[in-house]
Protein backbone atom coordinates (compact mmCIF):
# COMPACT_ATOMS: atom_id res chain seq x y z
CA UNK A 1 0.00 0.00 0.00
CA UNK A 2 1.12 3.23 -0.84
CA UNK A 3 0.44 6.64 0.69
CA UNK A 4 0.85 10.56 -0.75
CA UNK A 5 0.91 12.76 1.96
CA UNK A 6 0.36 16.52 0.29
CA UNK A 7 0.65 20.11 1.87
CA UNK A 8 1.65 23.76 0.62
CA UNK A 9 -1.45 24.48 -0.50
CA UNK A 10 -3.65 27.51 0.94
CA UNK A 11 -4.48 31.14 0.82
CA UNK A 12 -2.97 33.81 -1.99
CA UNK A 13 -3.77 37.28 -3.80
CA UNK A 14 -3.83 36.94 -7.15
CA UNK A 15 0.10 37.20 -8.69
CA UNK A 16 1.25 35.62 -5.51
CA UNK A 17 2.77 32.22 -5.06
CA UNK A 18 2.31 28.82 -3.37
CA UNK A 19 4.67 25.41 -3.63
CA UNK A 20 3.42 22.23 -2.92
CA UNK A 21 4.68 19.04 -1.84
CA UNK A 22 4.00 15.76 -1.62
CA UNK A 23 5.40 12.63 0.01
CA UNK A 24 4.93 9.17 -0.91
CA UNK A 25 5.86 6.63 1.58
CA UNK A 26 4.81 2.28 1.71
CA UNK A 27 6.01 -1.01 0.01
CA UNK A 28 7.39 1.02 -3.25
CA UNK A 29 9.97 -0.29 -5.27
CA UNK A 30 10.14 1.57 -8.39
CA UNK A 31 7.55 5.21 -9.08
CA UNK A 32 7.44 5.91 -12.71
CA UNK A 33 5.98 9.25 -12.70
CA UNK A 34 4.44 11.64 -9.94
CA UNK A 35 2.21 14.35 -10.33
CA UNK A 36 -0.55 17.28 -9.63
CA UNK A 37 -4.02 17.46 -10.84
CA UNK A 38 -6.56 19.58 -9.89
CA UNK A 39 -10.48 19.87 -9.50
CA UNK A 40 -12.37 23.41 -8.96
CA UNK A 41 -16.27 23.30 -8.22
CA UNK A 42 -17.97 21.78 -10.26
CA UNK A 43 -15.81 20.75 -13.05
CA UNK A 44 -13.48 17.56 -13.74
CA UNK A 45 -10.09 16.64 -12.55
CA UNK A 46 -7.79 17.67 -14.50
CA UNK A 47 -3.85 17.22 -15.38
CA UNK A 48 -1.43 20.11 -14.09
CA UNK A 49 1.85 18.83 -14.37
CA UNK A 50 4.03 15.69 -14.58
CA UNK A 51 7.08 14.36 -13.88
CA UNK A 52 8.75 11.07 -14.87
CA UNK A 53 11.55 8.61 -13.35
CA UNK A 54 13.90 10.13 -16.37
CA UNK A 55 13.20 14.22 -15.64
CA UNK A 56 10.82 14.75 -18.55
CA UNK A 57 8.12 16.80 -17.58
CA UNK A 58 4.60 17.31 -19.10
CA UNK A 59 2.06 20.42 -17.70
CA UNK A 60 -1.06 21.68 -19.02
CA UNK A 61 -1.19 24.54 -21.69
CA UNK A 62 -3.10 26.82 -18.66
CA UNK A 63 0.27 26.83 -16.54
CA UNK A 64 2.89 26.77 -18.90
CA UNK A 65 5.71 29.47 -17.57
CA UNK A 66 3.73 30.04 -14.32
CA UNK A 67 4.22 26.46 -12.64
CA UNK A 68 6.91 24.42 -11.86
CA UNK A 69 7.17 20.50 -11.54
CA UNK A 70 9.99 19.14 -9.37
CA UNK A 71 11.45 15.95 -7.54
CA UNK A 72 13.60 15.80 -4.94
CA UNK A 73 16.58 14.36 -3.94
CA UNK A 74 14.55 10.93 -2.18
CA UNK A 75 13.14 10.49 -5.59
CA UNK A 76 9.92 9.98 -3.56
CA UNK A 77 8.81 13.64 -3.06
CA UNK A 78 7.46 16.02 -5.46
CA UNK A 79 7.00 19.87 -5.81
CA UNK A 80 4.64 21.88 -7.58
CA UNK A 81 6.32 25.48 -7.46
CA UNK A 82 3.36 28.52 -8.16
CA UNK A 83 3.93 31.25 -9.57
CA UNK A 84 1.86 34.15 -11.02
CA UNK A 85 -1.29 32.31 -9.29
CA UNK A 86 -4.56 33.53 -10.99
CA UNK A 87 -7.90 33.18 -9.71
CA UNK A 88 -8.93 30.49 -12.45
CA UNK A 89 -6.02 28.09 -10.31
CA UNK A 90 -7.97 28.19 -7.30
CA UNK A 91 -9.59 24.59 -6.83
CA UNK A 92 -8.59 21.41 -4.52
CA UNK A 93 -5.17 20.08 -5.92
CA UNK A 94 -4.08 16.19 -6.02
CA UNK A 95 -0.75 14.55 -5.81
CA UNK A 96 -0.41 11.48 -8.01
CA UNK A 97 2.01 8.69 -8.42
CA UNK A 98 2.22 5.65 -10.53
CA UNK A 99 4.51 2.85 -10.25
CA UNK A 100 4.90 -0.88 -8.76
CA UNK A 101 5.47 -2.40 -4.90
CA UNK A 102 7.88 -4.84 -3.68
CA UNK A 103 5.43 -7.65 -5.30
CA UNK A 104 5.61 -5.96 -8.69
CA UNK A 105 2.44 -4.95 -8.60
CA UNK A 106 1.39 -1.77 -10.52
CA UNK A 107 0.26 1.18 -8.07
CA UNK A 108 -1.66 4.29 -8.68
CA UNK A 109 -2.43 6.13 -5.49
CA UNK A 110 -3.81 9.49 -4.63
CA UNK A 111 -3.16 11.82 -1.46
CA UNK A 112 -6.09 13.20 0.18
CA UNK A 113 -6.02 17.00 -1.69
CA UNK A 114 -4.74 20.53 -0.33
CA UNK A 115 -6.93 23.42 -1.35
CA UNK A 116 -5.76 26.38 -3.04
CA UNK A 117 -7.37 29.36 -3.16
CA UNK A 118 -6.90 32.61 -5.19
CA UNK A 119 -8.09 35.93 -4.34
CA UNK A 120 -8.70 38.68 -7.06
Amino acid sequence: QVQLVESGGGLVQAGGSLRLSCAASGSIFRINAMGWYRQAPGKQRELVAVITSDGSTNYADSVKGRFTISRGSAKNTVYLQMNSLKPEDTAVYYCNAQGSDYRLTDFRSWGQGTQVTVSS
